[in-house]
């Protein structure tokens, strides 16, 4: 219980249930201000105290859990409408705020954010439609937004090729996007072990450049427990395998790049006598094409891009194709492998009937390739920086009152903070990828712009790319299989919120909130004409469709694309993060010798391992998808949508572990229970 400083003799009974450090000296003042649509109830100057009439700090900062207000009287005030807060000590976070009315009614204020020496409005928990809302609150819609806009800003001018980010360094982020205590605790002792990894396999600096001495050698740094798990130990046991090379081009770690092949391209000249040895049917290659049995994966994105150099080591970059089959025993495997976009004499075909070390050096590069285009476009691109784009449209598009917003803020929990991350250790000049990798930073912006030119809407609609890439019926696909179950339960439940609030697609038209968002995103993917993103919205199907988009690729796509980097990246030959040798432009010069040269050094080997290691981690107390405990929604049909969508999504899970059961390698990063909300690792 507390006092007020005002002179009205009743008083406010304002309570916080957060467990932390205490300081019963710290005198932290509050002022609240309760309001219905324009008439000002009770100004409130309090001290915020737990249950133990301590004010509760942690770093300096108040953490609160729920702050009830009690409205002292008799006279029926009506709807409560908007609390403000205003401050000028620590920062305040907030979850939530009860009010209660003379009358016995009481409204809740979901908040779950920071409160930092400005005054703060927090609406009262129904989600509305800008137009549906009076003029008093779209005046305080109006105010909201253009005071995030003044917090959150699009940076000016970008990296060339990638899309536009948030205008402020990893130092400066808003309190509201940047990790909390939690996360950045887990984070930092993610990042200590790597250090410490890196310490404790590199060996004395002068031999840290040198190549392994064999597959041996590279495979003594895998005897912690830390660094063992099913999965790794068996790419490491048949990782020279065709079928496992083949396996990882539908389920491993990129599983984006196969498609059917339809039509050998002409800049890929194989012919029926090249593979003959290695078609099971007894046809022709033409005819295995046409009964739909071979595929291709083609790195062109990647040609004439410059390649690195670091140490004084050159690295080697090239753009291969791969042309596979689908074998009698529904094994997607290698049958020729080309090391060039240009075909000649200096680009030989290389085939599985070739000598043991020119097949499995010819691998290497299309793993190598495969390296870079999953963690620069696939993993980067397409899941962290797109997803940034959302979040920063949605904060300064979207009212926190608005229903897509309350939707929306689960799935892009941390990611402008990661991203931030990313920005200052991974693609920086001095980061891992200027560094450990076989592109220039200038390489990387080409490859940015090229891979945005390929970025559009429909490309993010998972049912769409597996159309695309006619892979609708290719065997023991499990990351399409899974990711369209995924799809459809993510679809089921927005379309079930767009619904509570969107009576007809006339709403959709008339919310400027909502069209200001879409039409900020394409800006932010740097489209303002609107060529490959939409500029507006006409019905619910298309909104629905779009956030759907957005969720997906936030959550499923990048669980897809992520957390399986350590179990099939790690183990260096199966994925090499550059080659030191360029490619060989004839047969018959690869000996194991040649091929431990080619592979990165000593120094290169142990980032790469530990750099899969963390981006792999769940952090500790991890929000699933499904699993909202910042509930910014209070109505019960919307509850009621969320619990339908957690039981669709237990579904999805118990028939992925049943197939599990069955298969020899498991394929569990569509799993829902194994899927954070967010892109925030």
């Amino acid at each position: 219980m507390m006092t007020s400083k005002t002179e009205d003799p009743s008083l406010a009974v304002m309570q916080s249930t957060e467990t932390a450090a205490e300081y019963a000296d710290t005198n932290l003042i509050y002022k609240v201000l309760v309001s219905t649509c324009g008439v000002e109830i009770k100004d409130f100057s309090l001290t915020l105290l737990d249950s133990n009439n301590h004010s509760t700090t942690v770093n300096k900062s108040l953490f609160v859990k729920e702050i009830s207000v009690e409205i002292p009287g008799t006279k029926d005030l009506g709807d409560i409408a908007l609390v403000k807060i205003e401050q000028d000590n620590c920062p305040l976070f907030c979850k939530q705020i009860k009010v209660k009315t003379p009358s016995g009614k009481c409204f809740e204020f979901p908040c779950y954010r920071w409160i930092d020496k400005n005054e703060v409005i927090i609406r009262e928990g129904s989600a509305r439609l800008p137009q549906d809302d009076n003029e008093f609150l779209k005046k305080q819609r109006q105010e909201e937004l253009e005071s995030k806009k003044e917090i959150i800003s699009w940076i000016p001018k970008g990296r060339p090729g990638f899309p536009k980010s948030i205008e402020a360094t990893l130092d400066k982020l808003p309190l509201d996007v940047k990790f909390d205590e939690e996360k950045q605790s887990d984070f930092s002792a993610s990042t200590c072990k790597v250090y410490r990894f890196n310490e404790l396999h590199l060996p004395k600096c002068k031999d840290s450049f040198q190549s392994w001495k064999d597959f041996a050698d590279l495979e003594k740094i895998f005897t912690n427990d830390e660094t063992k798990n099913t999965l790794l130990e068996n790419v490491i046991q048949n990782w020279k395998t065709d079928y496992m090379f083949g396996y990882q081009f539908l389920n491993g770690c990129n599983p984006v790049m196969i498609r059917k092949c339809t039509k050998l391209p002409d800049k890929f000249p194989v012919t029926h006598e090249m593979v003959k040895g290695s078609l099971q049917r007894g046809l022709t290659l033409q005819e295995e094409i046409e009964k739909g049995n071979i595929y291709i994966a083609d790195y062109e994105i990647l040609k004439d891009l410059p390649a690195n150099k670091t140490q004084n080591t050159p690295y080697y970059l090239t753009a291969p194709i791969c042309l596979l089959y689908n074998n009698k025993l529904n094994q997607i495997v290698p049958i020729a492998i080309q090391l060039s976009q240009t075909p000649g004499e200096k680009s030989p075909i290389f085939l599985p009937d070739d000598n043991e070390h020119d097949w499995m050096l010819a691998k290497m590069w299309v793993k190598s390739s495969d390296f870079n285009v999953h963690q620069l476009v696939t993993h980067l691109l397409k899941t962290h920086l797109i997803s940034e784009v959302f979040e920063v449209a949605m904060y300064r598009q979207l009212s926190t009152a608005h229903p897509v917003y309350k939707l929306l803020t689960p799935h892009v929990r941390f990611t402008i903070a990661i991203n931030a991350e990313a920005r200052r250790t991974l693609i920086s000049d001095g980061g891992f990828f200027g560094k450990g990798s076989s592109i220039t930073g200038n390489g990387i912006d080409q490859l940015m712009e090229r891979a945005m030119k390929t970025l559009t809407l429909k490309s993010l609609c998972f049912p769409e790319t597996i159309k695309a890439r006619e892979m609708e019926n290719a065997p023991n696909y499990y990351y399409r299989d899974d990711g369209m179950m995924i799809w459809k339960a993510i679809h089921c439940f927005v379309s079930d919120v767009i619904e509570i609030y969107y009576a007809g697609d006339e709403k959709v038209q008339k919310d400027v909130e909502i069209q200001g968002f879409v039409k900020n995103v394409s800006f932010g993917l740097l489209d303002s004409e609107g060529e490959k993103f939409p500029q507006s919205l006409n019905t619910r199907a298309e909104l629905t469709e779009y956030l759907t988009a957005v969720i997906f690729n936030a959550s499923a796509q990048h669980a897809a694309v992520n957390f399986g980097q350590f179990d099939w990246e790690a183990w260096i030959p199966n994925s090499p993060s550059t080659m030191r040798k360029p490619p060989p432009t004839q047969k018959g010069e690869a000996d194991l010798k040649f091929i431990m040269d080619c592979l990165p050094d000593r120094k290169s080997s142990i980032a790469a391992i530990g750099i899969t290691w963390a981006l792999s981690r769940f952090q500790k107390n991890e929000r699933f998808l499904g699993m909202y405990p910042d509930m910014l929604f209070t109505e019960p049909a919307v509850k009621e949508a969320i619990e339908k969508f957690r039981k669709k999504l237990n579904e999805v899970t118990d028939s992925i572990k049943r197939r599990n059961e069955e298969l020899t390698m498991e394929y569990y990063w569509l799993s829902p229970n194994k899927i954070p909300n967010s892109v925030a690792i």
